[in-house]
């Protein structure tokens, strides 16, 4: 078991399977401990009891999207642990429509858990983690699609291109009080998701990627730990993409 977040508090959000679940798991195998996210109740249970890092997984169930739950999990979870030293704002919801096909009720449910969730929680958590002395680390996941965009997701891409202007602004709002914003931008990644891309059109997709596969969800989770980690102390206000060097 490593160390490099040994004694810190995480909140994960939106981990319960997938790149979040991933990021959970190696923040707890480096001493931290985690509050592991999502919006089913006991959908996390299982998978935390065969982890072997359980006693360091904390399951939290609520709704980023709802502006009461996450006040009343966030205090909870101060109260449980103290402190809060780093918030992975990864939670999502993705539909991908055409334009002339894009449903108003999707748009307004990814912008409401994408753009609105993540912004609650980092007016929540920052409160938090400015009492701390040395600040904290807030983690926001965007998409390369938010920097480059992608055909049939204009309303994904417009939330996570939110992302990347949202830190970048509270970077520098929250630099005074030792708390650092980045982002990181996944490339292609194999989820779940995936197995149910056209396989025509997903291996069309990784020729644009230079290094000649898709990202595991541990490659993700790597970047985040870099971020989270005292190595990057003085940097704020970036976007990493973790994409294998995709050219779109």
């Amino acid at each position: 078991m490593g160390e490099l977040l040994k004694n810190k508090v995480c909140i994960v959000t939106g981990s319960t399977r997938g790149i979040g679940k991933e990021i959970a798991c190696l923040f707890a195998s480096e001493g931290a401990e985690v509050v592991v996210n999502g919006t089913k109740a006991g959908s996390a249970d299982e998978w935390i009891e065969k982890s072997g890092y359980q006693e360091h997984l904390h399951p939290y169930y609520f709704d980023i999207s709802d502006a009461f739950e996450v006040r009343r999990n966030v205090m909870m979870v101060k109260k449980q642990f103290g402190h809060i030293d780093i918030l992975v704002n990864n939670a999502a919801v993705e539909f991908n429509e055409l334009i002339g096909m894009i449903s108003r009720e999707n748009m307004e449910k990814m912008f409401k858990v994408n753009v609105y969730g993540m912004i609650e929680m980092i007016q929540t958590v920052s409160r938090i983690m400015g009492r701390n002395e040395n600040g904290g680390s807030i983690i926001n996941i965007s998409s390369v699609v938010g920097l480059r965009g992608n055909s049939g997701q204009l309303v994904y891409s417009a939330t996570k291109g939110a992302v990347v202007a949202l830190t970048k602004s509270a970077a520098k709002e929250l630099a005074s009080k030792k708390i650092r914003v980045n982002a990181i931008a996944p490339g292609l990644t194999k989820t779940e998701l995936m197995e149910q891309v056209d396989k025509e059109k997903l291996q069309g997709r990784i020729r644009n990627i230079c290094m000649g596969r898709i990202a595991q969800p541990n490659d993700i989770a790597g970047g985040c730990l870099l971020l989270a980690s005292d190595y990057s102390g003085y940097i704020s206000g970036q976007v990493l993409a973790v994409d294998g060097c995709t050219i779109m």
